[in-house]
């Protein structure tokens, strides 16, 4: 019987998001247990090699990490698998750019260029709410953070702003109706707009309507949703698209001109 977790990960059963070749070989990177679920995340083995193009092969990624080279949220990584995921900023030193980790609609990670003022945060989706030892409230975010003394107004589906220098919370947004989401998971993943209504069912999953900028109004589980914003005020830049998911016929016409 095997003893402690798997260490290996065949690369067929990879998660397609992160769009490795078939034939390119028997194994996939395993990312290390960290912040973000494994198929949850991009290791950063692909995203310096297969994403950003700064390697060609393993062995230079692996040079560049053990320079130092690479921050994610502000601490130097030098694991090739360590997992970033959704809301990561990652700060090349080297070139002095920054990268936030979105979703584009069609579910896989884009590194979306960033300024360094906005790299100087990230915004976290609190995932749970409790009382601690000695009567210490905290809450638990989706990347893994505990935050002790929150805000009493912070409940659970809110978003708090961290700031990535000194790990605490300066600002957060209720999840309410009328505020701006970003989807991260379901079939509408990577799609963003403004929470219409939400809707509650006892023994099952809560489900919230969202509508885009295009006026598309779409349903997904609570769980799914990620406040980024009040109504119209995203606290973040958004990747290329904005989060408006374009059907077959309207990718064509965008991107030939011409309709079939």
């Amino acid at each position: 019987m095997a003893r402690g977790p798997k260490k290996h990960l065949k690369r067929l059963n990879a998660p397609s998001h992160w769009m490795l070749d078939k034939l390119g070989g028997i194994f996939a990177p395993k990312p290390t247990c960290g912040p973000h679920k494994t198929r949850e995340c991009l290791p950063l083995l692909i995203l310096l090699r297969n994403r950003l193009k700064y390697a060609l092969t393993y062995t230079e990624v692996k040079y560049i990490l053990k320079s130092r080279a690479v921050r994610v949220d502000g601490k130097v990584r030098t694991d090739t698998t360590f997992p970033a995921g959704f809301m990561d900023v990652i700060h090349l030193d080297k070139t002095d750019e920054y990268f936030r980790l979105l979703y584009d609609t069609k579910g896989r990670f884009v590194p979306h260029r960033i300024t360094k003022e906005e790299a100087s945060y990230k915004l976290c989706k609190v995932k749970r709410k409790s009382m601690g030892l000695n009567k210490i409230p905290y809450i638990g975010t989706h990347d893994g953070r505990t935050i002790r003394f929150p805000d009493p107004e912070i409940k659970t589906n809110d978003t708090v702003m961290i700031d990535i220098e000194t790990g605490k919370a300066k600002d957060f947004v209720k999840f309410e109706v009328g505020c701006m989401c970003f989807v991260h998971g379901g079939k509408n993943v990577g799609r963003v707009g403004t929470l219409k209504h939400k809707e509650k069912h006892k023994g099952s999953f809560d489900i919230v309507h969202i509508e885009d900028a295009k006026g598309v109004e779409f349903a997904t589980r609570v769980s799914n949703v990620f406040v980024i914003g009040k109504a119209g005020k995203p606290m973040i830049s958004l990747a290329k698209g904005k989060g408006i998911r374009l059907t077959a016929i309207q990718e064509q016409e965008k991107k030939f001109g011409w309709t079939s």
